[in-house]
C-alpha cells in the first residue's frame, strides 16, 4: 500500500471513525484504525462492542487529491495514529506500508514509522441482510434523536430504559425515551412505507450517530436486522447492537385529563428557569417551585444555605385551577431547549402527577411528560 493524500480531508474521516473505537477492549485489535486502499479509494474502520462505523473516502474526490500508487491495507492503534496525522507539518502525507506490518508516514521533512497489525485479523462488520429498510432526510433523523436521547437513562440498572424506543407502523416512526422520571416522544408522519419494526437503539450509540451524520443534506437508509441497526450513508456506515428486552408501554404514562393549562414562550420559560436554578443548585435540594394562578404565575427557588429567587413569569393564558408544585430544574432546561422558539402549552393535573409539554401548534407530534418533586 502507499498514497498520497490531503491531510485535513483524512482526519475528518479519522476523527469520524475514532468516535467507535474504545482504549477499554477484550480485543487489543479493536484499540485500532482499519485502513484499506483499493484503486476506488480508502475505506476506514473502527468498532466496538457497542457500534462499528466505516467510513468510505473516494479517489475521485477533488478535496482529497488522492494519489494511489499501491493498495493493500493495515490496522494501526487508533490514538496514536491520530495524533501522528493531527501534528504533520504539511497539507499532505504519504502512507506507505513497509515490511512486518509497518507503516511509513511522511509529510514534509518529518517522518514516523509505526507499528502495525495484520489486516486480516481484524473482526469482519455483520453482513446486512435487511430485514426492514426505510430511508430518511438527514436532518430529520437528527431533529428525532436530538429530540429524546436527553430523556434516556443514564444508569445500567435497568439497561433497556438507556436506549431510544423506536415503533415503525402505519406511516409514522414513533420515538420515545424515558429515564422513569421523564419521557419524551417524537412522532414522524412517513411518506408511503409498508415497512414495520419496533427495536430499541442505546442512547449513546445515537449520540455518535448524530455526530457523524454531518451532512444535513444527505439521506440516510436505515436496515434493521435481527441484533443490529445499520445506518448509511453514500459515504458512511454506522452498525448499532440493539438493546434486548421489552421497553416499558410508555403510552399509557401520557395523561388525557387536566385541571391546568399555562401557555408560555419556551425561550423565555428557560431563561427564567435557569436564572432560579443558579440558587437552587448551590443548595442541598435542586428543586424550583411554579406557582399558578389567574393573576400570575411565580417561579421561585428558596435555599436556606444560599438565598432565594423569585420571578413573576411573563405568559400569554392560565386556564383552570391554581396549581403550585416543584421540579427539578435541569429536566425542564432539558425539555424547553428542545424546543427552541416554539410557543409551548404545559397541561398540569396536580402537585404530585406528571406534567406535559407540547408545542402549541403542533401537539400531536412532540409531547415530554415530568414527574413534580413530592416535598413536605
Amino acid at each position: 500500500m502507499k498514497v498520497t493524500l490531503n491531510r485535513s480531508v483524512f482526519m475528518q474521516e479519522l476523527q469520524t471513525v475514532q468516535r467507535a473505537i474504545s482504549t477499554k477492549t477484550t480485543m487489543p485489535i479493536l484499540t485500532g484504525v482499519k485502513i484499506d486502499l483499493s484503486q476506488s479509494g480508502l475505506t476506514l474502520t473502527g468498532s466496538n462492542a457497542d457500534i462499528s462505523i466505516e467510513t468510505f473516502l473516494p479517489a475521485s474526490d477533488e478535496k482529497a487529491e488522492m494519489v494511489i500508487e499501491e493498495t493493500g491495507g493495515l490496522v494501526l492503534q487508533a490514538r496514536f495514529f491520530s495524533e501522528i496525522i493531527r501534528r504533520l507539518p504539511e497539507d499532505q502525507l504519504t502512507m506507505e506500508i513497509i515490511e512486518n506490518n509497518q507503516m511509513f508516514i511522511t509529510s514534509g521533512k518529518a517522518n514516523f514509522t509505526v507499528n502495525g497489525l495484520d489486516i486480516e485479523n481484524y473482526p469482519h462488520l455483520p453482513v446486512v441482510e435487511s430485514q426492514n429498510q426505510i430511508e430518511l432526510p438527514v436532518h430529520l433523523l437528527n431533529k428525532v434523536i436530538n429530540d429524546t436521547v436527553f430523556a434516556a437513562s443514564q444508569h445500567e440498572s435497568r439497561p433497556i430504559l438507556t436506549g431510544i424506543h423506536f415503533i415503525l407502523s402505519k406511516n409514522k416512526l414513533l420515538a420515545v425515551a424515558t429515564d422513569s422520571h421523564r419521557m419524551s416522544q417524537r412522532v414522524l408522519p412517513l411518506e408511503e412505507n409498508e415497512e414495520q419494526f419496533d427495536i430499541v437503539i442505546p442512547g449513546k450509540s445515537l449520540t455518535e450517530l448524530s455526530r457523524s451524520l454531518l451532512n444535513e443534506e444527505d439521506v440516510v437508509k436505515v436496515n434493521i436486522m435481527e441484533n443490529q441497526a445499520l445506518f448509511e450513508t453514500e459515504r458512511m456506515k454506522f452498525y448499532s447492537r440493539l438493546l434486548e428486552g421489552k421497553y416499558p408501554d410508555t403510552n399509557r404514562l401520557i395523561p388525557t385529563q387536566f385541571n391546568t393549562e399555562l401557555e408560555v414562550r419556551g425561550p423565555q420559560l428557560l431563561a427564567a428557569i435557569e436564572r432560579a436554578s443558579l440558587l437552587s443548585h448551590e443548595g442541598r435540594n435542586n428543586i424550583v417551585r411554579l406557582h399558578i394562578a389567574q393573576d400570575g404565575v411565580l417561579l421561585y427557588s428558596n435555599s436556606p444555605e444560599v438565598g432565594k429567587v423569585e420571578e413573576d413569569l411573563t405568559f400569554e393564558k392560565v386556564t383552570g385551577e391554581p396549581l403550585e408544585l416543584s421540579f427539578n430544574p435541569d429536566y425542564m432546561k432539558d425539555a424547553l431547549r428542545a424546543f427552541g422558539d416554539s410557543m409551548i402549552t404545559i397541561r398540569f393535573i396536580s402537585p404530585i402527577r406528571p406534567f406535559t409539554l407540547e408545542p402549541s401548534e403542533s401537539e400531536s407530534e412532540f409531547i415530554q411528560l415530568i414527574t413534580p418533586v413530592r416535598t413536605n
